[in-house]
């Protein structure tokens, strides 16, 4: 059996395609885990959902913003589902949309095998979270989106603020804990995120650190697959290995695999479709 790890999909379908056939992925053998981000931009989300859909048995799926915000659209109005783009319109209007929302809504914020060493999350982690702590506070935003509180969840989740605080309670700690597990690039010692900013390392304001690189950091006790950050690119290092390599923005889509010791990569030329995003799915990118 190998297990894999692969980067931000974005409804980029060809190139998932691709890419499974270049890792020779079997089902019946291996297994794949997805960072987040599997619709949005790339032109085939329908295609894309359906196909991680199709492999729930053999894979694991981190949640990111696109997919949570996915989930947001699927709860609103029909009249208001129409005015959203035709990437993710496609799937809320799609005859199987209520199999395929119900399933992501499932899906964790963080995924850990502790046996096999690894942690899964779309963006990254607090600069005083543990592994722990963040596999504690994802299952607290998981209890709401697999609840009835699922509605309230999905009205409230937007927005910057406020930081994460440990004093913080309902909503603005469920808000919190998502911004930090699914939009975090660049944050401060103590842990405020900078929304805006969204470049390479080295781009950044004065007193912003990457998120893995914080100074005092809390010690991880396991190793750290992510994605979200497509213009860090590939990135190992500090014990994080980040894999979103832009295949939505002509880059390429990586696979990694988790289970050796040596970094092994696979990757595939993305897709050329054209990006389509609403204004406010780019603010949350």
């Amino acid at each position: 059996m190998t297990v894999w790890a692969i980067g931000d999909l974005q409804g980029c379908y060809d190139a998932t395609a691709r890419l499974l056939e270049k890792i020779r992925f079997d089902p019946a053998r291996d297994r794949v885990w997805f960072c987040g981000d599997l619709v949005n931009r790339g032109g085939q989300s329908l295609e894309t959902l359906r196909l991680v859909h199709s492999l729930r048995d053999h894979c694991e799926v981190v949640l990111g913003n696109h997919d949570l915000s996915l989930l947001a659209i699927g709860a609103r109005s029909e009249t208001e589902q129409r005015k959203v783009n035709p990437d993710l319109g496609r799937i809320v209007q799609a005859h199987d949309r209520d199999t395929l929302l119900e399933w992501l809504r499932h899906r964790e914020l963080v995924h850990v095998e502790r046996e096999l060493g690894w942690m899964m999350v779309h963006a990254g982690l607090a600069p005083r979270w543990t592994c722990a702590a963040a596999e504690g506070y994802a299952r607290e935003v998981e209890a709401q989106l697999r609840g009835p509180g699922f509605d309230r969840l999905m009205r409230s989740m937007y927005g910057d603020k406020p930081n994460w605080s440990t004093g913080l309670a309902g909503p603005d700690r469920w808000r919190a804990i998502i911004n930090v597990l699914t939009r975090m690039r660049f944050c401060t010692p103590r842990g405020r995120i900078a929304m805006e900013d969204k470049g390479a390392p080295g781009t950044q304001a004065q007193g912003l650190y990457p998120w893995f690189d914080v100074p005092g950091h809390e010690p991880r006790e396991l190793r750290i697959v992510c994605g979200h950050w497509s213009t860090l690119g590939l990135m190992i290092g500090h014990g994080v290995h980040a894999i979103d390599t832009g295949a939505v923005w002509g880059g390429k889509l990586t696979a990694l695999q988790l289970d050796t010791d040596e970094v092994r990569l696979v990757q595939v030329p993305g897709n050329d479709a054209v990006i389509i995003a609403t204004s406010q799915q780019q603010r949350r990118a």
